[in-house]
């Protein structure tokens, strides 16, 4: 068979990036409803780059099947909106005093582990770390000092999870961007599958 001018494209809702992606914005929406001041130009930017960390990775899949090179930027894009997302957390938990887990973090791998659907399912291992936690060794701190189940509260919890989702949703778009150059760098780009279809129908 011929290859086709125009690919498929589009297939954004089965990515896991954007699954993981759309759940963070969810989560985000909600953590800054609750949380941040709705004055604050903090609560705008934090929606705007989760925002962006779901529409860009839309916007690239279905740019894809004329322009390889769209998608690559714009997934590129969707990764830097949720790292500049993952200093706002950041900033967050060290200007309210509260710990930043580890990465080995039991309560941090719990959730990754539940692989959550949505902000409801995400709320859940809140209040499960809340209440319980594994074992009483919920946000182990990167201080010196580590936090105790006792005096973790809501805000710090939803805080870490929502790191813990970025860094999910990170890693797959590298693998993601990786797996694009690859693509881009072996077969090329639109212009190039033009060419080859222009030689192959004049060759037939």
């Amino acid at each position: 068979m011929s290859e086709p001018l125009i690919p498929m494209h589009g297939g954004y809702r089965n990515l896991k990036s954007f699954q993981v992606a759309r759940l963070v914005y969810d989560v985000t929406a909600l953590f800054v409803h609750r949380y941040v001041d709705r004055l604050s130009r903090t609560r705008d930017q934090m929606v705007q780059a989760a925002r962006s960390g779901v529409q860009n990775i839309a916007e690239g899949s279905v740019a894809s099947g004329t322009s390889k090179k769209m998608e690559l930027k714009l997934t590129n894009v969707a990764k830097a909106s949720l790292e500049e997302l993952r200093l706002d957390y950041e900033d967050f938990l060290r200007q309210g005093g509260w710990t930043q887990w580890e990465r080995n973090d039991p309560s941090r791998q719990a959730l990754i582990d539940a692989r959550p659907g949505s902000a409801e399912d995400f709320m859940t291992w809140v209040h499960w770390v809340l209440e319980d936690g594994p074992g009483g060794q919920c946000g182990q701190s990167t201080q010196s000092t580590p936090s105790t189940k006792s005096k973790l509260t809501e805000p710090e919890v939803m805080a870490n999870g929502a790191l813990a989702l970025i860094a999910v949703a990170t890693a797959l778009l590298g693998r993601q961007i990786e797996a694009l150059a690859a693509q881009f760098e072996s077969e090329g780009g639109f212009t190039e599958r033009l060419y080859r279809t222009r030689t192959t129908r004049r060759n037939s």
